[in-house]
């Protein structure tokens, strides 16, 4: 009984399985479990052909339309009479096999077309050998391998150059139309501030806003320092003041009395530095300093002589400087330097000596104070 009972059991949960499990699981399960699994049928070509109802050899445009075709009609969920969810996903695996091996053989087809298309500017006679495309040196053997990476190169090259043509032809009409709206934007809005600048002045005419300036009815007083100067020089030189620029003489004539108070400097620093009284050796030295001041102050003439030529006012130009003049005034501001350093050193020293006869008679008491200590 124990027996019979439990054959009944498993013949009933066939008959449960057979029965109940096909009416819930819908298309969608049958899709996915058939799309997930891990056994995959490869198809020729000519089978998908078959499945598509094309002929070998079709196009893409042909493939596809074949494909919207056949996927009205089998779709589960496109309500026809022959809708099949097995079928259509024979289809659509197909489909996508088809192309796929169109894709490879667009691809294959371009390559070729490039390769004889870059064999084919090769003229023979130019070449050194006629094998190998006439590409590298020494044995076959190792012009073979130069061969082999000289097709490597030139694939990539041809590689890197087809990216960057269909960069190119995707990027430049969204470009241009991009730059086209920005300068629309520029001039709506340049349009729209000049008219709204506009009707204000003309609102505040109306309203006799500008009636209390002071100067109303009179000519401008642009020259009056100077009536005979040119309009246009006048303009471009406020315009310079303005923006924070100077003219070409002012800046020379600035570096000029920047560059002559600094060889003073160094003169006089040069002297000090070599001190008093001079020895064969100092002597030298302080020669060999003049001579570069010299050298200096003739480079610094040059350029007064520049300055000169571009100055507008005649009051306004310089001489050159003398070199043996500035060294002699460097000289005598030395001597007034040591002159005033020995006269503040003696009253240093009358001060010091002062000081010690005001101590003395405090010394002389406490030696007094000692001695009557001793005794």
């Amino acid at each position: 009984m124990k027996l019979l009972g439990i054959v009944q059991l498993r013949n009933s949960k066939c008959s449960f399985y057979t029965s109940v499990i096909p009416r819930i699981m819908s298309w969608h399960w049958i899709l996915f479990f058939r799309s997930h699994s891990t056994i995959k049928y490869k198809r020729t070509v000519k089978d998908c052909c078959r499945i598509l109802n094309v002929p070998e050899g079709c196009s893409v445009e042909e493939v596809r339309h074949s494909y919207r075709c056949l996927a009205k009609k089998y779709h589960p969920d496109s309500g026809s009479l022959c809708a099949d969810a097995g079928k259509f996903m024979e289809v659509d695996e197909a489909y996508k096999a088809l192309l796929t091996h169109l894709a490879k053989e667009i691809k294959k087809g371009e390559s070729e077309a490039n390769e004889e298309t870059t064999t084919e500017s090769k003229v023979p006679q130019h070449r050194h050998y006629l094998s190998f495309e006439g590409v590298g040196y020494g044995t076959p053997s190792q012009r073979e391998k130069q061969y082999t990476q000289f097709r490597v190169d030139r694939a990539t090259d041809q590689v890197l150059e087809f990216r960057k043509q269909k960069l190119e032809r995707q990027y430049s009409e969204n470009s241009m139309v991009a730059k086209d709206v920005r300068q629309s934007k520029k001039i709506k809005i340049t349009q729209a501030i000049e008219r709204l600048v506009e009707d204000l002045i003309q609102e505040s005419m109306a309203k006799g806003d500008f009636d209390n300036l002071s100067g109303k009815g009179k000519p401008l007083n642009k020259f009056s320092y100077c009536p005979h100067i040119d309009p246009m020089t006048h303009n471009l030189n406020r315009i310079l003041i303005d923006n924070g620029y100077q003219p070409e003489w002012i800046l020379l004539q600035k570096e000029i009395r920047e560059t002559i108070e600094t060889l003073r400097n160094e003169v006089l620093a040069s002297r000090v530095k070599l001190g008093d009284p001079l020895t064969p050796k100092t002597s030298k030295k302080w020669e060999e300093t003049c001579d570069q001041f010299k050298e200096d102050i003739t480079k610094l003439n040059k350029r007064i002589n520049d300055f000169n030529l571009v100055v507008p006012l005649l009051n306004r130009q310089m001489v050159h400087f003398n070199a043996a003049k500035v060294i002699s005034q460097a000289e005598k501001m030395y001597a007034a330097q040591r002159e005033t350093m020995r006269k503040a050193d003696e009253i240093k020293a009358e001060r010091m000596e002062l000081k010690e006869q005001q101590l003395e008679p405090k010394k002389n008491l406490l030696n007094w104070i000692k001695q009557l200590k001793t005794f």
